[in-house]
This record gives C-alpha cells, structure tokens and sequence, in this order.
C-alpha cells in the first residue's frame, strides 16, 4: 500500500492509472470505543482504498420519559467523534482520510475550529456537505450563526485557504491547504426543483473551489452515466466519483427511496420480491452491487466509493469479484 496521507485527493486522483476502491464509514454509537471502528476497516484494507470517508452528524432532539408521565426533551450527540477519528485512521492505516463537514448543528465558528483542528492533524481532504434535516423534520434549518447552504460551507473552507479567518484581526494568519469535494445527486437532491437547477448550484460549488464530487447512491448506472453527461455539458471537469450501497434487505424496497429519495430498477425490485427470505435478498443485493461495480470500473471512473453503513461483508465480496 502507498502512503497517501499528506496528499490532495484531487492530486491523487490526476495520477490513477486504473479505478480505485474507497468507503465510507458512520462514527460508531457514543459509548463504543475506537475497536468498534477498526473491526469494520480492516476486513476491507486488503483492497487498498484509495481514501476512507468519515460522516459527520449533528445532535438530536430526543424525549425521555420523567415521573408522573412526563417528557424531557433533551438534545444528545449521539455520533460524536469524526476528527478524533480520522485522525486515528490516518495514523494506524497510513491512508488518506476524507471526513465530511456538515452544515447542519454547526456555527461558522465551530466549522473554523474542527478545520483548524484538522489542519493542525495533518488531514488535507474534506467533503463539505449541508447534511440532512433534523429526524422526524422535513425542513432542514441552519444554526443560528451557521450555514444555510453547502455553498456558503465550501466558500469559507476556500477563504480559510486563502488565510481568511472569522476573525479580521488576526496578525498574519496562515493559510490553510484543504482539498474541497462535495455532493452530487443523479437523481437530482430532493429539495431542487429539477436537475438542471440541482447541477446548475452544483457547478457554483465547483466554481467555488470544490476539486471533486461523490454521489448520492444509485441502483441504475444509466442514472449515472446520464448525471455525469450533464455534468460535462455544464462545463463541470472536476472528478466525479460514483457512491454505491448494496441492498441487503427487503425493508429497504421502501425505506431507501422514501429516506434519500431515489429510485429502483425494476429488475432489481423483480428479483428482491423473488427472494424467499432477507438472506436471498442480501445476495441478490451483493450480486447486483458486483455487476454495477464492473459496469463502472469498465466506463472508466476514477473510484468506486462504498457506503458501508457500518457492515462490511457484502462490500468486501462485491470488491473481491469486480476490483
């Protein structure tokens, strides 16, 4: 394996000379130590990914049970840990990290300190997103002194860069060096209108600064191949890397699409309903998940990116059979 921690993705991704593996992971549940997270990477070391993607999440309101009946909301974190994280990766498996930054729960100064932070642990890469609404919200609403938008969030990683700080009075602050990717949705991200406005903002991100972009996960490579082309058309040139996650249950026939707003083959639906149980469903899921990773690899891109979900079986056999 190459060590690649102290590189720019987008430098990395210059240099390939055939696809690449990478994944992403979810921090593990508060409570869990970083065991938790090694279990679930090293089955897929033997691939050599190219890079390990760690999400971020903001906190959550829950409600908790108190005498007589009553409720006590609190607000509780229950995924804390992403640069503590990466850092932990970047040193025990001498690979390139790429954690998200999140605009959601976050002000602009709590954004500078986790980049600071970052750049002070040597992590080059980040994948700045706006994150999801709060669960159970259908309106996303950014923190008071937030980001409403993953373009604000891009611009001032880019000024960070440039050595602008929140603060004007810094004396001769340095510039930071990070490497900018952000989301791209082939089926266009469920709040846009339609995809010519959802790639039209998205070129604005590019032109902000960002140097590549992975997708939202899709089950059709047509919607792929088809995002990609208008991408091109709209004079994007950055890399796109395409995201994948297996099926591997029959729940998920209406929890995918209703969660993250996408669609299914109708293949893919025939041959699930086919399955007798959620173990035929989770090979049909793994046999599915190979084919589309050899169309891809075949096509061309740069990366084939996994959204692992905190399993990693099905991901290892999809990669042992295409890579």
């Amino acid at each position: 394996m190459n060590d690649l921690t102290d590189i720019k993705l987008s430098e990395a991704l210059k240099g390939l000379s055939s696809t690449r593996f990478s994944f992403e992971l979810l921090p593990p549940p508060k409570g869990k130590d970083i065991g938790y997270i090694y279990e679930r990477i090293d089955p897929l070391m033997e691939f050599d990914p190219l890079y390990i993607n760690v999400t971020y999440h903001q906190e959550e309101v829950v409600y908790r049970k108190v005498k007589e009946g009553l409720l006590e909301r609190r607000t509780v974190w229950k995924r804390p840990g992403t640069v503590a994280i990466s850092a932990a990766i970047r040193h025990r498996y001498k690979v390139m990290v790429v954690p998200h930054l999140i605009c959601g729960g976050f002000t602009r100064e709590e954004t500078e300190n986790a980049l600071i932070d970052l750049n002070f642990l040597g992590i080059r890469n980040v994948l700045a997103v706006r994150g999801d609404p709060p669960r159970g919200s259908g309106t996303f609403v950014p923190e008071k002194g937030g980001h409403a938008h993953a373009l604000e969030l891009v611009q001032q990683i880019i000024n960070m860069n440039e050595g602008i700080y929140l603060d004007p009075d810094l004396v001769e602050p340095s510039a930071t060096d990070f490497c900018v990717g952000v989301a791209g949705y082939p089926e266009k991200h469920a709040e846009a209108p339609n995809i010519e406005s959802d790639i039209h903002f998205l070129k604005k991100k590019v032109e902000a600064g960002a140097e590549f972009i992975v997708t939202q996960m899709f089950f059709d490579n047509e919607r792929f191949f088809e995002f990609e082309r208008r991408c091109r058309a709209a004079g994007i040139t950055v890399p796109i890397i395409p995201g994948l996650k297996p099926l591997s249950t029959r729940r998920q026939l209406t929890l995918l699409p209703s969660t993250f707003h996408i669609s299914l083959p109708e293949e893919l639906v025939k041959e699930v309903l086919r399955c007798r149980d959620d173990r035929e469903v989770y090979e049909a899921g793994i046999e599915w998940g190979i084919q589309q990773t050899r169309e891809l690899i075949a096509h061309g891109v740069p990366v084939v990116h996994f959204f692992t979900m905190g399993k990693a079986d099905n991901i290892r056999r999809i990669a042992r059979a295409a890579f």
